[in-house]
């Protein structure tokens, strides 16, 4: 039987203590046989791995975890169960909540903006603060309620300060989104705001060439409009939130016959 590997920490500590104990006046520490006690406790992990066919055991620190496929889930609350606890970027050690969405799972209207706020990372729901209390309303004046339809973000973390998010950020998450889009299968959809647009059309068009048409994502019909937050600092774009949300429903009515 082989002797298990001392492992690195006991045996840095165990030098120095017999150092000390020696009454050395100055600690050393063999970087050679730190090497050689690391690449050994490396090699037994691999071994180990091997033998149990745990590929865990040898991924490295560095190494993220792959997005799970969406064969894995049969359901959004399925799928927000196996991501809800995601540290693939650095908002997930700074959020309150993961915010992963709210509504009808099988909504035909699903709304998506950028990222939670304040208000959305204390609760673990999007759009909730002032903003959400006006889309709230919007939704009501197209003859919806919050309830059937379905609300989302591209990222599920908030982002410090409400920032924008990062690029970094959005490539780790959007996976996420794409996955409950394909869930919820809507029949229409929404990006409210530059950056949910942006994002959704893989585009850097400007919010403004991007409003006043349709377009697809994923075969879905999708139409661009503010962000409720931007309404809120410039009330005179409520007009043109009204326009678009009104060709929304339309387009709902024709699809739903």
């Amino acid at each position: 039987m082989t002797d298990k590997p001392l492992d690195l920490h006991t045996m840095i500590r165990r030098a120095l203590a017999s150092q000390i104990e020696l009454g050395s006046s100055e600690a050393v520490v063999n970087m050679a046989r730190v090497e050689e006690v690391r690449q050994a406790t490396r090699l037994t992990t691999v071994e180990q791995a091997l033998e149990t066919d745990s590929l865990a055991a040898i991924e490295s620190d560095s190494m993220l975890p792959a997005t799970p496929t969406l064969s894995e889930f049969d359901s959004v609350e399925h799928h927000c169960g196996a991501i809800s606890q995601c540290q693939k970027c650095p908002l997930g050690a700074t959020r309150t909540k993961f915010v992963y969405g709210v509504g009808n799972p099988n909504a035909d209207v699903m709304f998506v903006g950028e990222a939670p706020g304040r208000d959305e990372d204390l609760k673990g729901e999007p759009f909730v603060g002032r903003a959400g209390q006006l889309l709230d309303k919007i939704i009501s004046a197209i003859e919806f309620q919050r309830s059937e339809v379905y609300i989302a973000n591209i990222l599920k973390c908030r982002p410090p300060n409400n920032r924008d998010p990062q690029p970094a950020e959005m490539e780790q998450c959007f996976p996420y989104l794409k996955q409950q889009i394909a869930l919820i299968k809507p029949k229409v959809m929404c990006a409210l705001g530059r950056i949910a647009a942006q994002a959704l059309l893989d585009t850097k068009t400007p919010l403004g060439k991007l409003r006043g048409k349709w377009h697809v994502y994923e075969g879905v019909p999708l139409i661009v409009t503010y962000h409720p937050a931007a309404l809120l600092r410039n009330p005179q774009w409520k007009r043109g939130t009204w326009e678009d949300v009104q060709t929304l429903r339309a387009r709902y009515d024709e699809l739903a016959g």
